[in-house]
């Protein structure tokens, strides 16, 4: 692949990184958002494959999309554009890579997800030589020590990670502890391509939330003690296969071009307990798209024609029909749009009236969701392949919870990255409603 980028400068942080001698058997590279640190990652891990006899290699992510986005293309800084004329992508046994020519011989880089339980699977018999991680921390810990026993008997053996700061309690820690990882910290200076007024027009926005600025500016790591479903615990509310007899199917969706739109399928299962039944919603898929993120603002005709594809593939790979399609009442374009390709919907309850309990508004909602987890009635559901290049997986849902935090000053939910989170509020209201009273 041939970058369009004519010049690459980089910062000493990166340059001191990428030119460092491979001292350690594993690096971590942690820090602030928009740091530079793919970027850098990419070069060192080029370095590296020059200098290893190893044949196969290893980059991951959360799924394969965001590994191959990241390490393979990485906006014209990755592995295919540094060794362009010398490398084409092939499928093989070991599955999807990177074969790149070398003078010390053959690599092949395997691109793969590594966030769901059975993972480790799809590695287990490989030899590697190095193995490299983005979003380290949303891995799953059998995975991530599968890795380490494939590259047992590599000539140079590397591993190589990045996250972004997680709590101060999160399990990623102890691994880093008992596998002696070699740590650097990131921030936003470190990034050459940030100009003196971005980075200053950046730290005036974080300024605005204390947990904001402290994680995603200062790149430190920070208990959110205003964690809005603290008590949402991604192992054990994750499920490999749908359990229960399934009731109903029906989807939410939030709107936006630059913010995320996004729609959630969500089975509701009959599950028998100690004798007992009871209801359990089942968040089974996920289209997630930001126009912000991808630098790729879409229509919304285009969306409703992406969404049509997610339903019809619900369909088929739950064999259930729908009963209804849930969408913000904000959102008129997209409901317009979602009638215009077959689609027909209704406005969401998004809590604007609702008073219980002493509560009001989204404050409704969110104790509704609240209550689900707390009980057992709210379920993440491990997604099959979705067969095309979009994944239809939990990723997002997993990074938004996890940061939907209340502004310390008003004690209101932080308004920014929280449109999955508005979505499933939308589900958890319509189950409410049918099944929760």
């Amino acid at each position: 692949m041939k970058t369009s980028i004519s010049e690459i400068k980089y910062s000493k942080k990166q340059d001191d990184f990428v030119f460092a001698p491979f001292d350690h058997t594993f690096e971590v590279n942690e820090g602030s958002i928009r740091s530079g640190k793919s970027a850098a990652a990419c070069m060192r891990l080029a370095n590296f494959y020059m200098l290893s006899p190893d044949e196969s290699h290893l980059v991951s992510g959360y799924n394969q999309e965001i590994a191959y986005k990241i390490y393979i293309e990485g906006d014209g800084l990755g592995l295919a554009y540094i060794f362009d004329g010398m490398s084409q992508l092939k499928r093989d046994r070991g599955g999807d890579n990177l074969t790149i020519d070398l003078p010390s011989g053959q690599k092949k880089i395997y691109f793969k997800g590594g966030g769901k339980s059975n993972s480790a699977n799809s590695i287990r018999g490989m030899s590697l030589g190095s193995a490299a991680y983005t979003e380290i921390d949303l891995m799953n810990s059998e995975f991530l020590k599968e890795t380490f026993r494939r590259t047992a008997n590599a000539a140079i053996r590397y591993h190589l990670g990045d996250l972004n700061p997680p709590a101060p309690n999160h399990p990623i820690l102890d691994f880093f502890s008992d596998h002696n990882a070699y740590w650097k910290h990131w921030t936003m200076q470190d990034n050459p391509v940030m100009s003196a007024k971005r980075l200053t027009e950046l730290e005036a926005e974080f300024k605005r939330n204390p947990y904001t600025y402290k994680r995603d500016w200062l790149g430190l790591r920070v208990m959110p003690e205003g964690v809005i479903y603290s008590m949402f615990d991604q192992d054990n509310m994750t499920d490999q296969a749908l359990i229960g007899k399934p009731i109903e199917m029906f989807f939410s969706a939030d709107a936006g071009q630059e913010d995320a739109t996004t729609m959630s399928c969500n089975i509701v299962t009959q599950v028998n307990v100690n004798g007992r039944y009871k209801y359990v919603l089942n968040r089974v898929a996920n289209y997630y798209h930001s126009g912000r993120d991808t630098h790729n603002v879409k229509a919304m005709s285009t969306y409703a024609e992406e969404l049509l594809r997610f339903t019809n593939w619900c369909k088929k790979k739950y064999q259930l029909y729908f009963n209804t399609i849930l969408v913000d009442p904000a959102a008129r374009s997209l409901r317009e749009e979602l009638k215009r390709v077959g689609l027909p919907n209704q406005g969401a309850n998004n809590n604007a009236h609702e008073i219980a309990g002493g509560r009001k508004g989204i404050e409704v909602g969110i104790q509704r969701g609240q209550n689900l987890m707390s009980n057992g009635q709210f379920k993440i559901v491990e997604t099959p392949d979705s067969g095309i290049s979009m994944k239809y997986d939990h990723y997002n849902f997993n990074r938004e919870i996890g940061t939907y935090v209340r502004d310390d000053t008003s004690g209101y939910p932080v308004d920014a990255n929280n449109h999955a989170m508005d979505e499933f509020r939308y589900s958890v209201n319509y189950f409410y409603q049918k099944y929760g009273r």
